[in-house]
């Protein structure tokens, strides 16, 4: 037995277009409109604030790259799998440096750079600083047209003052975020006994993935390397951080004609700052002091290890108190190698201010 089919309107084609165009639940015809795309409504120029950005996008995405790293990670079963990491960085010179974070290559065995559209190009490791978290990679076949970005200064920021982060967050290349300078003088954490100073902190969105590149002001120059943000889920908290263009400009050339970072000190070996903790102490105790070294000319007098008395404790730096290795550190860092730094030491129950000369400990 046939059955009758379903829906027999819509077998017909004048039906069905009938059916296509109703309205309602009484399926009352309506015309079928021809349609087309609206007109562009014109627009005058951006203004002037706008152009600026776009300007200073257009100008310096071309040196900021995306970098990716190869590294070995173990599987948990005596074998090790390939794992891929990506980051950011930036042109530093035209003879391919490019200039990122340590952690964005620490491990890795193999690296890539892609600039701008083109496509990536191996890269090698040549110089890493895990105390500043800075690291240079060079390109091993590097394009004629590289672009090294601006270079400003940290020293003379504002509050305030806007700023620009170029980066690749969660992968996503060339991303512009905008935002301001929300505080100064921030100290960074790197290592376990060293921190850096006179770090930016920025409310300009950054992301992971954004580590390693450039932090920019108004003018298109660089001013920081965005290095780390603060935030429980790990995504933009609107609290960033930025190491200074100073102390990267500092770094940076030491990276490329030697390798390692120079490393400010006075020629002293200090007690674990964890011990020091648990003694209840405030500052540096110095456990033992280098021969003709700026700490042995200025007198200074290390821990007794037979009678175990406790010898001299740096406490300050140029008046700025010190109460942790990482502190002194950074301090040293401030003042800068071949300058004079004004000690305060406390010695039993007495307290001196000492003069000594700060040093590159990494050429002794």
């Amino acid at each position: 037995m046939k059955h009758a089919p379903l829906f027999p309107e819509l077998r017909s084609p004048r039906r069905r277009a009938v059916v296509a165009g109703t309205l309602g639940a009484g399926l009352l015809p309506w015309p079928v409109w021809a349609a087309g795309p609206r007109a562009i409504t014109p627009r005058g120029p951006l203004p002037a604030a706008e152009q600026q950005v776009v300007n200073l996008f257009e100008g310096a995405a071309p040196s900021v790259a995306y970098i990716t790293s190869e590294t070995l990670q173990s599987d948990g079963w005596f074998g090790a799998e390939v794992a891929q990491s990506a980051g950011s960085g930036f042109v530093w010179d035209g003879e391919g440096h490019i200039v990122t974070n340590f952690h964005v290559v620490e491990g890795a065995r193999r690296l890539w750079v892609r600039l701008d559209s083109g496509p990536p190009l191996e890269a090698r490791l040549v110089g890493r600083s895990p105390e500043y978290d800075l690291a240079v990679i060079r390109l091993q076949r590097p394009p004629a047209n590289l672009r090294p970005l601006p270079l400003g200064s940290s020293r003379d920021l504002k509050i305030g003052q806007t700023v620009y982060a170029i980066g690749n967050p969660f992968g996503l290349s060339r991303t512009l975020t905008q935002g301001l300078i929300s505080a100064l003088d921030r100290e960074l954490p790197t290592t376990d006994y060293r921190e850096v100073a006179g770090v930016i902190q920025t409310d300009a969105a950054i992301n992971p993935g954004n580590s390693g590149g450039p932090l920019l002001d108004s003018a298109g120059r660089l001013i920081g390397v965005n290095t780390a943000i603060r935030s429980a889920s790990g995504s933009s908290s609107g609290v960033g951080f930025a190491i200074p263009v100073d102390l990267v400009n500092r770094v940076v050339p030491a990276l490329i004609s030697r390798g390692v970072a120079p490393m400010p000190g006075i020629g002293i070996s200090p007690v674990r700052p964890d011990w020091v903790a648990r003694a209840g102490i405030a500052g540096v105790v110095i456990a033992d002091v280098a021969r003709n070294s700026p700490a042995a000319e200025a007198g200074l007098r290390p821990f007794n290890r037979r009678s175990g008395e406790l010898g001299d404790v740096i406490i300050a730096v140029n008046g700025r108190p010190v109460a942790t290795l990482a502190n002194f550190v950074a301090e040293l860092d401030r003042v800068g190698i071949g300058n004079t730094a004004e000690l305060g030491v406390r010695r039993g129950d007495t307290e001196r201010k000492v003069r000594v000369r700060v040093i590159d400990l990494t050429m002794r």
